[in-house]
């Protein structure tokens, strides 16, 4: 009988001490958040998810007013968090970085998570991935003059491809067989290249052609429907082996059952994920 107690004193033993470990092995940015009353935010100005806007027009710097869906949803988490959040635009082929060095405390800003960087590696290897709250997709963006040259992703062969650093879109494309001479720090930014003809297409978010592409500045763009890519999902990355990643799902799914999340999908026009939708407690 004591044998047996001794046994199980020490299997208990050996179970308390695993899981000591595995909390020593999470660390807990979420406290140093805490201390300072914030976290900050690494974002690119990208429309609908973080983007300026003065007076109902699209412009790249601070002369207008932050907003997007990211932006809002950011900004009703910290509110459920207790604490204040900072929004600091990143070169986005430098995100991991930023992250890693503590310069940022998460990446949100549509951010990929289902897919691989250009190297190969998924990037949940890299970062701490929070539920996949938004469907998205990449597409192929070319003048519409030349929109029939494009039937196929095999047609995307040997051509100049604009991307931004880091992103899905640039992995897409050097697989597709096509080169890129110069990415670009922002989405935004690989439309002057398309527009002055140094490239033959781009590839981009399909939130954010379905924003800009058509209108405006970009009246001469279309979206190649011909193309289809593979489906995504946005997810916000926190350092790997974080702590923070577990108190925003629980800020997300209390706004989800508040209605707050449909409401913002509804006003920026972008579609809520089955997977975070079967989140939603039933009332």
């Amino acid at each position: 009988m004591k044998k047996i107690l001794a046994l199980a004193l020490a299997v208990l033993m050996v179970a308390t001490l695993c899981v000591a470990f595995a909390s020593c092995g999470k660390s807990s940015d979420w406290k140093k958040i805490e201390k300072n009353g914030k976290f900050v935010c690494g974002i690119t100005i990208y429309a609908p998810m973080n983007y300026y806007d003065a007076n109902g027009d699209l412009v790249e710097d601070e002369s207008g007013t932050l907003i997007g869906f990211d932006t809002e949803l950011a900004k009703l988490v910290a509110q459920k968090l207790g604490v204040e959040v900072e929004f600091q635009v990143i070169e986005w082929g430098n995100k991991y970085t930023e992250l890693q060095s503590g310069a940022i405390d998460c990446i949100w800003n549509g951010f990929t998570s289902n897919s691989k960087d250009s190297d190969g590696i998924d990037r949940s290897e890299k970062v701490d991935f929070t539920h996949a709250y938004l469907d998205n997709k990449q597409c192929v963006i070319v003048k519409t003059d030349r929109l029939a040259e494009f039937t196929s992703a095999a047609s995307l062969s040997g051509k100049k491809a604009g991307a931004e650093s880091g992103s899905a879109g640039e992995t897409y494309a050097l697989n597709a067989g096509a080169t890129i001479d110069a990415a670009k720090s922002s989405q935004l930014a690989v439309f002057t290249d398309l527009k002055s003809n140094a490239v033959d297409f781009v590839v981009v978010d399909r939130l954010l052609a379905d924003a800009v592409v058509g209108k405006n500045d970009y009246a001469d763009l279309s979206i190649v429907t011909a193309i289809d890519i593979e489906p995504e999902v946005y997810s916000i990355g926190c350092r790997k082996g974080s702590d923070f990643d577990e108190k925003i799902n629980e800020a997300l799914v209390e706004l989800l059952n508040e209605g707050k999340v449909e409401g913002l999908a509804t006003k920026y026009n972008v579609r809520i994920t089955d997977s975070f939708m079967a989140k939603k407690t039933a009332k």
